[in-house]
């Protein structure tokens, strides 16, 4: 009895000190299951997709386009100045010493940096300003239900109601409080908002009234009634008897 009950130590013995000895033996193991604690938190960044819109501020600085067309001065090298520089459709001009150059979607300070790296093969450190001479203005569509359908000048702060005035006000056919406004975000993606101008007409309040920016444009829908009415009984035809 007593050798049975010394033999039945030593193994618990021994496997005690086996158990031990493995947890001290692999490290990688024992941070894996210390990572794996409910109170270890990590931060898992969500996978970025490309096709989902970013909807950021747009660059608000002009960005030139074919038939914009701009001046060049050389401070310090009067005979490479050049006026009247035409962006063709293709986006390039064709400038003096170097040749074509791209410059369709640069901003005036991005173009002016563009063009002394270029002369800068030429020139010693250039010193070059560029003035737009003609470029396309600000503006806005207004489509749909209203008198004047078109492409509208945007001169200043222009609100949302006050563009549907500009281009003639409402029709009969008007739905007041579903004009959408369009807004391109960038080349990709384009916003949709939806303002209810009846609603502010209503509460004479304007503000809820979004003022507009630059290549906006609004769309008034038809109201309901605009699409039964042409099965609506004129009540100005009367009815026809026989003379007698």
């Amino acid at each position: 009895m007593k050798n049975w009950f010394f033999l039945v130590c030593i193994a618990f013995v021994v496997l005690a000190g086996r158990t031990m000895f493995a947890g001290q033996s692999d490290p990688q193991k024992g941070t894996a299951m210390a990572s794996a604690s409910p109170s270890v938190k990590q931060a898992v960044p969500a996978p970025a997709s490309g096709n989902e819109p970013q909807f950021q501020s747009r660059d608000t600085r002009y960005k030139i386009a074919p038939g914009d067309s701009f001046d060049i001065t050389f401070d310090l090298s009067p005979e490479f100045n050049q006026t009247g520089v035409a962006v063709q459709p293709d986006g390039f001009v064709t400038l003096h010493g170097v040749g074509d150059i791209k410059v369709q979607g640069q901003t005036v300070p991005q173009l002016t940096e563009t063009l002394r790296k270029v002369y800068g093969k030429i020139l010693n450190d250039p010193a070059i300003s560029v003035v737009l001479k003609d470029f396309q203005r600000p503006y806005f569509i207004a489509d749909g239900q209203v008198s004047r359908p078109g492409k509208y000048e945007l001169r200043g702060d222009t609100t949302l109601t006050e563009a549907i005035a500009m281009a003639g006000g409402f029709l009969d056919t008007a739905k007041h409080s579903q004009v959408v406004l369009y807004r391109r975000v960038d080349d990709n993606w384009t916003s949709a908002q939806i303002v209810d101008v009846k609603k502010m007409e209503n509460e004479h309040s304007l503000r809820e009234d979004p003022f507009l920016h630059p290549g906006d444009m609004l769309f008034v829908p038809k109201n309901r009634l605009s699409k039964i009415k042409p099965f609506i009984p004129n009540a100005n035809v009367g009815s026809y008897f026989p003379i007698p």
